[in-house]
């Protein structure tokens, strides 16, 4: 019987992220206790690694286009519980322990608004 996955990067157990041609990889963010979702970022290596080596979040930042640990200036840090990567290797997983708000405009999570029709309303 043939493998349906011959990729060892799918099926194997060496952490081998598959950046897109920018070097990033998504950040899909969660509360350890809730299992909300807190944010999405993106990782570079760099990031990936800082992050392993700290126990705290950090992210690449497109729009600086530099690394940045979540929490350097507000002191909202994400502190790591665990870090996932899904099948494929294109995306990181942080479950995290949050200090603070964790979205930049103070609210709990970046995702504090439902999508109604063509408008937006808080979410509770």
């Amino acid at each position: 019987m043939t493998d349906p996955h011959p990729d060892s990067r799918e099926t194997g157990l060496l952490l081998d992220p598959k950046y897109d041609s920018a070097g990033l990889v998504t950040a899909v963010v969660t509360d350890r206790v809730s299992g909300d979702v807190l944010m999405v970022a993106h990782m570079n290596a760099e990031a990936l690694a800082a992050t392993q080596a700290t126990g705290e979040a950090h992210f690449w930042s497109r729009s600086r286009a530099s690394l940045w640990k979540k929490g350097e200036t507000s002191g909202n840090v994400l502190r790591v519980a665990e870090l996932r990567v899904d099948c494929d290797q294109d995306a990181i997983w942080v479950i995290a322990d949050a200090a603070g708000p964790a979205c930049h405009t103070g609210a709990r999570s970046c995702f504090y608004r439902r999508i109604e029709g063509d408008g937006l309303v808080p979410a509770e």
